[in-house]
Formats: C-alpha cells, structure tokens, sequence
C-alpha cells in the first residue's frame, strides 16, 4: 500500500495498517518522512506523490491500493488520476470541498478515484451524530443502524456517580463495553500521553464523575441510556451553528434533514444571503459571533447546543466558551489541530470534533474490510469497535460468548449480534451463529491478537 502524505492522516492510517501491510509513505516535507521512517514500521520516501517517478520509487507496479491524503483536494486526486495511468490499484482521495465529493458521487470512478472520502461532510455528520445523544463525545451507527456505540461522560451530580455498572445496566439490549478514566499516580504512561486508562468492567465497576463510558447496543437502548446520565438529557432541538463554513453548512442541512429548524450566525453578508437561500429551514443570523449582546438578544441562555464551526480554532474557542459562559447547554467545536482537542475539553468545551481524525478513521475503517464491515476508534486510539461477519473459522462460531472468551485476549467485549437481521442479546450463554453480524469492543492492545481469533 502506498500513502501519499505524512500528516495527521496519513501517519494515522499508515501506522494502523503497518502491521498487516507493507506500507510506503510518500512527502515531500524532510522532516515528516524522517519521524516517520523512526516511529512506525513502514519505507517512508521524500518526494512530490503526484508524479509518475516518485510513484514508481514507491513501488507502485506492485501497489495494491494507493491513499491520497494531502492537505491538498487537487493534490490527492491528480495523485489518484496519475496512479491510474500506469496500473490499477484500489484509489482513495481525500478531500475537503463538498463539491468535489458530489461531482464524484454523480459520476462514480471519474477522475480515477475509486472512493472519495469527504471531510468537512463526515466532520458535520459526527457533530450532528454527536447533537443527537445529550453528554455523548461520539457516536457510530452499526448493522446498518440497527446497532449504535456512545461514548458518553458522565457529568458531576449524575445518578449513575457511586454506582456499580451492575446498577447503571438497566436495559435489556445494552452492553457496557469499556470505561475510559483517568489513571490514578503520576507516573502513569497513558497520563502521560493525555490519554485515558481503558478499563473492562465488571458488574462491580464503580462509576465516578469524569468517567467515560463506552455502550453498545440497540438505538433504542442507547438513546434511553443518555436520558438516564444526567439533568436536562432530552435531545437538542435548539441548536445554534457559529460560522458558515462548509463544515457549518453541512451541519445545518443535516439538522434539516432531521426535521429541526437550527439557527446559524454568518459574520459576512454575502456568505450570509448565500446562505439563507440554501438552508431553508434555517434562520440565518448576519452577524459577529463573539457579540455578547446579540448573543443574549438571541437568548444563547436557552441554547441547547452551540456548534462552532469558524475558520480557525481559536475563533472556535472563544465562541464556545463565550456561549457557555452565557448560558449555552452544550457545546461542540470543531478543533483542525488535532493536538488541541484534549486542551478545549480540559478548558470547557464539552466536545471538540477533529476533522483529520474523522477522515483518518473512514479510511481506516475502509481499508479494513477483509475482516471488519466497520470499524470506529475510541478514546484517541486506545480501543475500536469492530463489526465483521462471523466466519465458520471464527472463535466464536458455534460457542457460546462465555466459551468463546476463554480463546480470546482480555480487552475484548461482544457488544452486540444482529442475526437476521434482528438485535440478539449478548450475554454469557448467547451462542453466536455463522453468519451473525457481530459488534465487538477490542482494546488497541490486543487488537492483532484478537482480530486474528475473530
């Protein structure tokens, strides 16, 4: 496999395909091909990924699959287009602009992109997943929708504080899969990465303010879970979108599209009207999202979620912790620099959504079909929720979830099993079907271990 760009997307997608693959990394920024020639285990190569000449240096006769994933729209699919010229590997592109995703959806493998991966598209769809559950941090849809993973926080004053999961687990399709925390000592490695302690829990689990609990189960479920975490928990139906982005237009659709009538601030008048024509079911407000007296004018106090979507991250801070200030529920942010996210959450951004760690993870989920229909990363890369079809050479096959558990690493947790296409209970003596759809936890740890067994 060949990945042409070593930023924060390509490092991510070629260290999680390192161990399966052989994998070529292809920049044209020194230093970004030296760390990474030292950090993973890939040939990392210095040069344009759009010419012919750097391709064939990286082996591109023999390459399989080919993933454009510059900062670059143009540069990823002339990438692509080029790669087509002299073979026929798998393309992937990565882009930014809408319009590009859409002239490729009408004319599906124009421009000799095999599969376009759009990111201000799937950034607004994690947010508007995001809006949808109250106190969840992310959300994935499995089995075609009929399973769903959260990963909420649990908030101080919470019901679910001081007790044990045995307690909190009050729905008969629901499986808590994972408690992500904060490690206890200072000499912890994960405290040290700013990163959480994944913990497999048991029904004497105790649940504490700060946790972050992961579930799966049926949508039903899940959505009764968050109404149970805490104060104000019904679903938002006054959101307000800062900034007329793409990424901010995309999530007023999606709002729409969902039957709610958002709001939407536009400093600049054109982009504004150009707005209000294309939303119609959104009331576009011309206007600095930073005015404290607009804002209390507009009643930011009775805001359920504010989501800022402005052209930097530190307009994207201000705006959310000006809105939160003034009495906004909720707030979500979208943070580009992924090393940023952690610090608006720390500071008081309830969710910080970044765009190159939304497309990593659709590439990856993508690349990973020979053994997964679906994957979704959790906790910064600590764990994944994994879907795949079980196989006759599965473990699981023809074993109950208790046996099968003994053949399988700890940090793997069945969340859930659609089997004909109706939701299955997993629990110890479940026996787990050729065929069935399955939905499993795997902490990162041990994920070549597992995915083998599964």
């Amino acid at each position: 496999m060949i990945v042409v760009g070593a930023g924060q997307v390509g490092s991510s997608i070629a260290a999680s395909l390192a161990e399966e693959h052989e994998v070529v990394v292809v920049d044209i920024d020194e230093e970004r091909v030296e760390a990474l020639t030292y950090d993973l285990d890939v040939l990392a190569i210095e040069g344009d990924g759009a010419s012919l000449s750097t391709l064939r240096e990286a082996g591109i006769d023999g390459a399989d699959m080919v993933i454009a994933s510059t900062d670059a729209d143009e540069t990823n699919i002339v990438t692509c287009g080029t790669v087509k010229t002299v073979g026929d590997p798998f393309t992937i592109a990565r882009v930014k602009n809408t319009n590009y995703l859409e002239t490729w959806e009408q004319a599906e493998g124009a421009l000799g992109v095999d599969f376009m991966v759009g990111t201000n598209l799937l950034t607004a769809r994690t947010a508007a997943q995001v809006i949808g559950l109250p106190f969840a941090r992310d959300v994935d849809s499995f089995a075609d929708g009929r399973v769903q993973m959260a990963e909420f926080e649990i908030p101080e004053g919470s019901p679910l504080c001081g007790q044990t999961v045995q307690q909190a687990d009050r729905f008969e399709s629901l499986t808590f899969a994972a408690v992500i925390r904060e490690p206890e000592g200072d000499d912890d490695e994960s405290q040290e990465d700013g990163k959480g302690e994944v913990v497999i829990p048991t029904g004497a689990t105790v649940l504490d303010a700060g946790d972050e609990v992961v579930v799966i189960g049926a949508n039903g479920s899940v959505q009764a879970m968050a109404a149970e975490i805490g104060p104000h928990a019904s679903e938002a139906s006054d959101v307000l979108v800062v900034g007329g982005s793409d990424i901010g237009y995309q999530v007023a659709h999606l709002l729409e599209r969902r039957g709610l009538n958002p709001r939407l601030i536009e400093r600049d008048p054109g982009r504004a009207r150009e707005l209000a024509e294309q939303l119609p079911d959104t009331t576009v407000l011309e206007s600095d999202a930073t005015d404290r007296g607009f804002l209390e004018r507009e009643h930011i106090s009775e805001v359920d979620v504010v989501v800022a979507a402005l052209d930097s991250d530190e307009k994207n801070l201000l705006a959310s912790l000006l809105t939160k200030r003034l009495g906004a529920d909720r707030t979500v942010a979208i943070v580009n620099e992924g090393a940023y996210v952690t610090l608006f959450e720390e500071v008081g951004v309830d969710v910080g959504i970044n765009p190159r760690e939304v497309t990593a993870e659709e590439i990856t989920r993508f690349t990973r079909e020979r053994y997964a229909e679906n994957v979704s990363l959790i906790g910064s890369d600590r764990a994944e929720i994994v879907e795949f079809t079980v196989e006759t050479e599965s473990v699981l096959a023809g074993q109950t979830i208790a046996e099968a558990a003994a053949d399988l690493p700890d940090g793997v947790v069945v969340g859930a099993i659609v089997r004909n296409g109706n939701f299955v209970i997993p629990r110890g003596e479940t026996t787990v079907e050729v065929g069935d759809s399955a939905v499993v936890f795997v902490d990162a740890e041990v994920l070549e271990e597992a995915t083998a067994a599964l």
